[in-house]
C-alpha cells in the first residue's frame, strides 16, 4: 500500500486531505506536534508527534521512513522540504497568497495595489526590508523547489471553514446571536478578497495527487471559483441565521469594528487569478461557496467560541457595542447634514446619435 505524509493535518483541510488520501488506496499518517486531536481524523490514520517547526524534530521523527507522497501544510516549509528530501516520492507545499508585492504593503505597487486578478507570475516580495513575513513564505516556496524540482506549490487564500483560528464569519455571528441591528463596514463591504472553503482547497491539493505530472514543478493559486464581497458574505450569513442587518458604511481609516470582518487592514482588493489550476489540473468548486458559507455558520453555531476568549483576542475584535453605537450616531448625523447638499442624478443617455431622418446634422436629442 502507498504511504502518504499529511505535515500538520489538524487544521482546517487536513481532515478532508486525509479522507481524501484514503479514498485513493494512501495508508496515511499526520505529522503535528500533538496539541489537540480532532475527531474528524479517521482513526486509521497513524499520529506522529514532532513539531515540524524545528529540523532536528522533524529529523528525529522521520528517521529511517519513507514516503510515496508528502503533503506539508504546517509548519516551518523551508525546513520541512529539506527534511523530506529523499524520502518523499511526490512533495507537495502549502504556502499562501501573501507572497505576492503588495498585498500586505499596497504601495510597493504603482498603481498601489495588486494587478487583478494577481496570476502566478506576479511579482513575490524579494527581501526582509520590504516586508518580512511574505518574503519568508515567497522564500520557502524557492526551498520547496530546489529540494523537489518536481515538487508542487499552493498559494493558499484565506481558508473558512471548522478550526479556522480567524473565523471571519464569528464576526458577524456573535453580532447576529447578539441581536444587534446593524452592522458596519469598511467601504460599504464592497472589498473583493480571495477565500477558499476548505473542502475546496484540499480537493484542489488532491487534484495535484491524481495529475503529478501535470502539477511537477508548478506554482498554483487556489481558491473558490465563485468570490462574494463581505457584504455578500454578511447577507449569507444573517440569512442563514434568520437575522436582518442594517448596514453602516463607514470609510475604511475609522470603520476599526469591521477589521476582523474584512481579516486585512488595507481597502485594496485582492483577487486571485485561478485560471492556471482550472486549465491545468481541472479544478471545479466540490461545493458552492454559498453553501460552504452556511455549512460554516452551522458548524460555528455547534462549535461557540468563548465570549471574550482567546479566538475572539485573536480576531482583533473587541464586540464594543457602545463604541458602534456611537459610530452610527455619528455616521446619521452626518449623513443627515450631507442631505441638504442632495442633488438627483440626470438620466445619462449613452453618446451616438440616432437622426430620425436622413440627412439632419443632429438628432432629436442633439448629439
Amino acid at each position: 500500500m502507498k504511504k502518504a505524509l499529511i505535515v500538520g493535518g489538524t487544521g482546517p483541510t487536513g481532515p478532508f486531505l486525509a479522507q481524501g488520501l484514503i479514498e485513493r488506496g494512501y495508508a496515511v499518517s499526520i505529522l503535528h506536534r500533538g496539541a489537540h486531536e480532532i475527531p474528524e481524523i479517521p482513526p486509521e490514520v497513524e499520529h506522529i508527534h514532532a513539531d515540524p517547526h524545528f529540523r532536528e524534530t522533524l529529523d528525529a521523527a522521520l528517521a529511517g521512513r519513507a514516503f510515496d507522497l508528502a503533503i506539508a501544510t504546517y509548519g516551518r516549509i523551508r525546513h520541512v522540504a529539506e527534511a523530506l528530501q529523499g524520502k518523499a516520492g511526490q512533495f507537495i507545499a502549502i504556502g499562501g497568497v501573501p507572497s505576492y508585492r503588495g498585498y500586505f504593503e499596497a504601495t510597493a505597487n504603482f498603481p498601489a495595489g495588486l494587478p487583478l486578478p494577481v496570476p502566478e507570475t506576479a511579482t513575490t516580495v524579494a527581501s526582509e526590508t520590504e516586508h518580512r513575513f511574505s518574503y519568508l513564505i515567497a522564500s520557502a516556496e524557492q526551498t520547496v523547489l530546489a529540494s523537489h524540482p518536481d515538487g508542487t506549490v499552493y498559494r493558499y487564500p484565506y481558508v473558512y471553514g471548522p478550526y479556522q483560528l480567524l473565523p471571519r464569519e464569528w464576526c458577524i455571528m456573535r453580532r447576529a446571536l447578539d441581536r444587534r441591528p446593524f452592522l458596519i463596514l469598511s467601504d460599504g463591504g464592497l472589498g473583493l478578497m480571495t477565500h477558499g472553503y476548505a473542502g475546496n482547497l484540499a480537493h484542489a491539493v488532491l487534484l495535484a495527487v491524481d495529475r503529478p505530472r501535470d502539477a511537477a514543478g508548478q506554482i498554483f493559486n487556489c481558491g473558490d471559483e465563485i468570490q462574494f464581497t463581505v457584504r455578500q458574505v454578511v447577507e449569507i450569513i444573517a440569512d442563514e441565521m434568520n437575522h436582518s442587518f442594517e448596514f453602516i458604511s463607514l470609510p475604511n481609516e475609522i470603520a476599526f469594528p469591521a477589521r476582523g470582518l474584512t481579516v486585512e487592514p488595507t481597502p485594496h482588493h485582492k483577487l486571485m487569478d485561478l485560471r492556471k489550476i482550472g486549465e491545468r489540473l481541472g479544478y471545479r468548486d466540490l461545493v458552492h461557496p454559498e453553501e460552504a458559507i452556511r455549512r460554516t455558520v452551522r458548524w460555528f453555531l455547534e462549535h461557540q467560541p468563548e465570549r471574550g476568549g482567546e479566538l475572539e483576542q485573536r480576531l482583533h475584535d473587541d464586540f464594543d457595542y457602545d463604541a458602534e453605537d456611537r459610530l452610527a450616531e455619528i455616521y446619521r448625523e452626518a449623513l443627515g447634514r450631507a442631505r441638504k447638499y442632495h442633488r438627483e442624478p440626470k438620466p445619462t443617455m449613452h453618446p451616438y446619435p440616432h437622426p430620425k431622418e436622413p440627412g439632419l446634422s443632429r438628432d432629436h436629442r442633439q448629439r
